[in-house]
């Protein structure tokens, strides 16, 4: 069975084709710039090699057709025809309270999704746009909606609620949703296959720690907490978002820039962060040489962004009453040696050992990169969503 896998985000779509008769993938990449001047398609193709092929690219469902082109060209292509393609899964940024778990996409779900937009207005709408296309392109191809939100809707109320009138949560459903949960499902699932533990009877910590990053706690293969809330901005301090601030900060900078809700969420989400301490750059890479080259600034904005790491580790050992896993994935989380070094640093307290060479070594591989005397098993997995996505798909349509 070939499914593909689409995340749409406002102005660029990803894919990636697999075959899960073999677990091979058929082709990946994505469209950049969609709307804009200069798009391209990045594709890799199955043989692993990449190419670029530029265009105009006016709207979502055009790049699904540059995708499905690329995808069934006898150049680049991996598949004779688009009759290959047996289903779709989507990333859905959003859920809400209505989804629990991934679903076969018809006329209610799509409604549903809608009504989510407002809870995530820059992503639902685009993930919306490539369910739409795909209806209209490939009109007979089942369509599974995998959500971000899904896996933490087993939090307790106690975690997810929000301190506020009971009435907001009810009439708009204010209450802390959780992201990045697809990523966090495969690599705990993933870590226990890896290590050989069963997974309905493991306490977890999955750190997915990238450009947007997030924490959770794990208990018998269910989230009871995560560091995102109703945005994605809660939580650690991230590339460009700022994670937890103080309320006040915001309606005092409203006050003092005069500036509206637009303008204030922008500044928090798009330029704050990694980018706004250092005033450099939100990839790690740029702000470890900038370090090297004694910059200050630099050096505060990583200190900041691990201590935040530390800080919620820290607060799910207790909502955990401890771990026997801790897990590092996303970008930085799986090739920051150092980083991962420092955070294990802080837990030797309660006997956690990682081997430094081991783990300065690792990359792009499953890892075990804790000692044979340490109390938790730390552990780095490669996260792969388009594969879970995959996954759900498969098991929804046959």
């Amino acid at each position: 069975m070939n499914i593909l896998v689409l995340n749409c985000g406002s102005s660029s779509v990803k894919y990636k084709l697999i075959n899960m008769d073999t677990n091979e993938e058929l082709g990946s990449g994505g469209v950049e710039k969609i709307g804009m001047k200069g798009s391209f398609l990045k594709h890799t193709r199955r043989d692993g090699q990449k190419v670029m092929l530029k265009g105009e690219v006016l709207e979502h469902q055009l790049a699904i057709e540059y995708i499905l082109g690329v995808l069934t060209s006898e150049k680049h292509g991996a598949i004779a025809s688009l009759e290959e393609i047996n289903a779709v899964g989507h990333r859905i940024v959003h859920g809400g309270e209505k989804f629990n778990a991934s679903m076969l996409i018809d006329e209610e779900v799509i409604s549903k999704i809608e009504e989510c937009i407002d809870m995530a207005p820059l992503h639902n709408p685009p993930n919306l746009a490539g369910i739409r296309a795909i209806a209209e392109l490939l009109p007979e191809v089942p369509q599974v909606a995998v959500f971000d939100t899904a896996f933490h809707q087993t939090m307790p109320s106690y975690a997810y609620m929000y301190g506020i009138p009971y009435s907001l949560y009810k009439k708009y459903g204010i209450r802390r949703y959780g992201f990045h949960g697809t990523s966090h499902r495969y690599v705990s699932k993933r870590a226990c296959d890896f290590l050989g533990i069963d997974y309905h009877h493991t306490k977890m910590i999955t750190a997915h720690i990238g450009n947007g990053a997030s924490i959770a706690a794990i208990l018998n293969g269910e989230s009871i907490d995560t560091s995102m809330g109703f945005t994605p901005i809660e939580g650690l301090m991230m590339g460009t978002r700022s994670g937890d601030v103080d309320l006040g900060v915001v309606t005092y900078l409203m006050e003092k820039e005069m500036i509206g809700s637009a303008s204030v969420s922008t500044l928090f989400n798009k330029h704050s962060g990694v980018l706004g301490v250092s005033g450099i750059s939100s990839d790690m890479r740029d702000i470890e040489k900038a370090i090297s080259e004694g910059n200050e600034r630099a050096k505060l904005a990583l200190d900041m962004y691990e201590y935040r790491i530390k800080k919620y580790i820290g607060s799910y050992l207790t909502a955990l009453n401890g771990t026997d896993v801790l897990v590092f994935t996303g970008g930085v989380g799986e090739n920051q040696s150092t980083l991962r070094q420092h955070v294990c640093e802080s837990l030797s307290f309660m006997g956690v050992k990682i081997d430094t060479e081991l783990n300065a070594r690792t990359r792009g591989t499953d890892t075990l990169i804790s000692t044979p005397d340490s109390s938790v098993k730390v552990v780095v997995i490669p996260t792969d969503e388009e594969f879970m996505i995959a996954t759900d798909t498969m098991e929804i349509v046959t």
